[in-house]
């Protein structure tokens, strides 16, 4: 099977989310030797301990939109709250980032059951400013994963394969992250690999996420950062971030 070539990583996370370790500058020299072409930088919401306070969010249009020829998407890892869904970020800075991703942390969700865990995933998919549901395969956070899915496909939201999660973080992933991507093949819906990357090093480091999906078979078109185009054109649907691109 072809190896799938990916462009851009849309969850990496800077200084700004209080327990990460390189710069903004430092991530996107990363990303060039990398050969990619595009990065998010997806510090995380204000809920988790030590992350940055919402003006935080607000400020980043002072990034420059490149740094040395990489692409810069200005974003959050924001934190589901509740089982409605809400997230620990306000409307007023989530329509302004280029790139909302979702996802669950114990220091900010309480549940562990999963009627109320797929509860607060499906809801949150119903946010127009969320783009992507991140690390779903966290076994802390337990869900009806055909119900969230199946709803991901129809509505054409990508669910991610977190790398970090076959390397330490979220202990006991692997199986839940192979669960989901068999399923996501049979489904056809769309799909994001992410580093998660807290320090510069681990900037598009995607191998056992890539090995995941290529054993269940899912499809490279499937797979959202394959093209930076692809990337802009998903993000675009709600915002003018292709233009903006182009224009600066």
């Amino acid at each position: 099977m072809r190896t799938i070539k990916l462009v851009a990583d849309l969850h990496i996370h800077s200084i700004g989310s209080g327990h990460a370790y390189s710069t903004v500058t430092e991530i996107a020299a990363a990303a060039r030797e990398k050969g990619l072409s595009l990065i998010a930088i997806t510090d995380h919401g204000p809920a988790m301990p030590g992350g940055p306070h919402p003006y935080y969010f607000g400020n980043q249009r002072v990034w420059p939109r490149k740094i040395d020829g990489i692409r810069i998407l200005r974003g959050v890892e924001a934190n589901i709250i509740n089982e409605d869904g809400e997230l620990d970020l306000d409307q007023y800075y989530l329509e302004r980032l280029d790139i909302v991703l979702a996802g669950f942390h114990s220091q900010c969700f309480p549940a562990t059951d999963v009627k109320t865990c797929t509860k607060a995933v499906l809801n949150a998919m119903q946010n127009p400013f969320v783009d992507i549901i991140v690390h779903p395969g966290n076994p802390e956070f337990p869900l009806d994963y055909e119900s969230v899915i199946k709803k991901a496909s129809e509505r054409g939201m990508p669910l991610e394969i977190n790398n970090s999660s076959f390397c330490g973080s979220r202990r006991g992933s692997a199986q839940n992250c192979h669960e989901i991507a068999r399923m996501l093949a049979v489904y056809g819906g769309p799909v994001v690999i992410g580093s998660d990357a807290h320090f510069a090093w681990d900037v598009g480091r995607f191998d056992n996420a890539l090995e995941t999906v290529a054993a269940a078979g899912i499809k490279e078109e499937q797979v959202l950062n394959t093209s930076a185009e692809k990337v802009l054109t998903y993000l675009g649907r709600k915002k003018d971030i292709l233009i903006s691109y182009e224009q600066e």
